[in-house]
């Protein structure tokens, strides 16, 4: 994972305007750009999708995979999703709550998040996405 764009706090309107050719983040106001996963984070990806896929097939949850904007709210009732500063690509996500389904992924606190380890994205996985999943109420990363 690349580093961030300036010195700016952004949010998921700034997001909004990004390239659609690349993959950004935001994690706590700093934009982050994602390079293209290898082969076999893709491997990897694809084998879960497919499992979680089955077994929650005729369930309420889904499962959902990156490209999909996860927006994690600091305080859930009162952030405008605008102005939320945690814009994840998570690898995978589970999802209970399909009222929070919403344009291009999903406003709120998912049931499960799942990151891939790379290299490249070892400390922002482990560090600070876990810490802000653990800060809003992910059950389960």
């Amino acid at each position: 994972m690349s580093s961030s764009k300036e010195n700016k706090k952004y949010t998921f309107a700034d997001y909004l305007k990004f390239p659609d050719s690349e993959r950004w983040e935001i994690i706590d106001g700093i934009s982050y750009m994602q390079s293209a996963p290898s082969w076999q984070h893709q491997s990897i990806s694809r084998e879960l999708m497919l499992q979680f896929g089955e077994y929650l097939r005729n369930n309420q949850c889904q499962v959902f995979a990156s490209p999909f904007d996860l927006r994690l709210p600091e305080i859930e009732e009162k952030d405008i999703e605008e102005d939320v500063t945690n814009v994840y690509q998570p690898d995978l996500l589970v999802v209970c709550d399909k009222s929070r389904l919403k344009g291009t992924g999903y406003h709120g606190v998912p049931s499960l998040a799942i990151e891939i380890l790379s290299p490249s994205t070892v400390r922002i996985d482990r560090l600070l996405k876990f810490n802000i999943y653990d800060k809003v109420g992910v059950k389960e990363y």
